[in-house]
């Protein structure tokens, strides 16, 4: 076993070990009385400390860039530099760690001790200076450099942590903007026109990737296949299954579960059984906590009719030629929730100059900076503002609007889909000039 150091304390003589918080701290004494200087560097070398010593400010000025002490005891009254102008002098120095500064003096007065605690010294000795309360003082100065150095150590730790930290989001950063050329890789077409019916497709992630999905394929030469999809939340769980979800609506025929029919003599299936087998999917074979809202819609453009499902997602907005607006569908059940759920499929009509828009709900649900919703009412209301522009146009129209709605904040994907039949040209007419 190690044994402890030991010294004498010259008061009583007998034998006390040293603090181990005191080894190796350095004092600097700063007296130019060389008797004030060596009477104190031998109770503070007894008590375990490195002493340096300085007879004027501008020296220990010298000391401290060299030595760098951890505590510093400097008399008030010095020839050229007083304890206070070194003290001042001191704190301007730039170094590593704290210094605790005592200042030694015979002034008692409050006005003097201002002017020091001003100047940046810590603490105070009365001259003559007595032992016990020298190392009383300094014990105290200890309790104090102690928490220091652990708060900058905590404080590196925590630096060090933070730029890890950094490193690894700037790598999720580059792999998220990846991942987000990928998901735009799935939004493939953006409009389409099929006779006389034109097809505008939005897509606004709330962040780098997101969980909605809109498009659409075409069956055969009169029907089209469109499809808006809003995956729960909106991360990299949700980007996951809206990609698989694209794969299954893609416009290849075997991978297409809605052309899948095709192979038996049907050309697709319908609006409800594509809705009820996303729906076994996510419950038999994804196994996840994740749902989705659907619309599935099928455009027969020769007709001009659209059949469609509708699973939990927003009211699709049906606006005729003359302006009015009419709500579609009952809500019906989310995709990948209930086991048996019930899917209602919705008909109607588009007349030439009629369109339909069917938007997810971060367009309904986004909210002013009062928490209100803009909801089907602002929807209808930016319809209308918005009647007389068609196609990307009023898509970009409805966004920049909901975007000033929400001074610009947006906590949701943003989707839309537009169905418009374009109107019958109207031939003018004129009267026969008179000869």
């Amino acid at each position: 076993m190690k044994k402890p150091n030991r010294s004498v304390t010259p008061a009583s003589g007998k034998v006390a070990a040293q603090p181990k918080t005191r080894l190796g701290r350095r004092v600097l004494l700063v007296d130019d009385s060389r008797a004030q200087r060596r009477m104190l560097a031998i109770q503070l070398q007894r008590a375990g400390y490195k002493v340096s010593e300085a007879s004027s400010g501008q020296e220990a000025l010298d000391l401290c860039m060299a030595e760098n002490p951890h505590l510093i005891l400097s008399d008030w009254v010095m020839p050229g530099m007083s304890g206070p102008e070194f003290c001042r002098a001191f704190r301007a120095m730039p170094r590593e760690g704290y210094g605790y500064f005592i200042l030694l003096t015979s002034k008692t007065e409050k006005g003097d001790i201002a002017h020091g605690l001003e100047a940046g010294a810590d603490d105070f000795l009365t001259k003559p200076v007595s032992g016990a309360e020298l190392l009383a003082r300094l014990s105290a100065a200890e309790r104090i450099l102690k928490f220091e150095e652990e708060l900058r150590a905590a404080n590196d730790h925590l630096r060090n942590t933070l730029n890890k930290l950094n490193e690894a989001q700037e790598a999720m950063e580059r792999d998220l903007a990846e991942a987000r050329k990928l998901q735009q890789g799935l939004f493939r077409n953006r409009s389409g026109r099929f006779t006389d019916f034109d097809l505008s497709l939005l897509l606004r992630p709330a962040g780098h990737i997101g969980g909605d999905l809109v498009g659409f394929f075409p069956i055969n030469d009169e029907r089209v296949g469109i499809f808006a999809i809003d995956v729960s939340g909106h991360g990299v769980a949700a980007a996951l299954l809206t990609a698989q979800l694209a794969t299954h609506l893609s416009g290849s025929t075997e991978q297409n579960v809605a052309l899948r029919a095709a192979q038996n003599g049907v050309d697709a299936v319908s609006p409800a059984a594509l809705a009820k087998f996303f729906n076994n999917m996510l419950l038999e074979e994804v196994q996840t906590d994740t749902y989705f809202t659907m619309i599935y819609a099928e455009l027969d453009h020769a007709k001009g009719h659209v059949r469609l499902v509708q699973a939990g997602h927003p009211h699709p907005l049906l606006q005729r030629s003359d302006g009015r607006i009419e709500r579609l569908g009952r809500g019906g059940m989310p995709v990948g929730i209930f086991e048996k759920p019930q899917f209602d499929e919705i008909s109607v009509a588009l007349e030439p100059g009629d369109r339909l828009i069917i938007a997810s709900d971060g367009v309904t649900e986004a909210s002013n900076p009062a928490g209100m919703l803009l909801g089907d009412d602002g929807l209808e209301a930016i319809m209308r503002t918005n009647q007389m522009l068609e196609g990307h146009n009023f898509l970009e129209s409805m966004s920049w609007s909901i975007s000033e709605y929400a001074h610009g904040e947006r906590c949701d994907d943003i989707s839309a889909v537009l169905i418009e039949r374009r109107a019958v040209p109207k031939v003018l007419t004129y009267p026969p000039r008179d000869r």
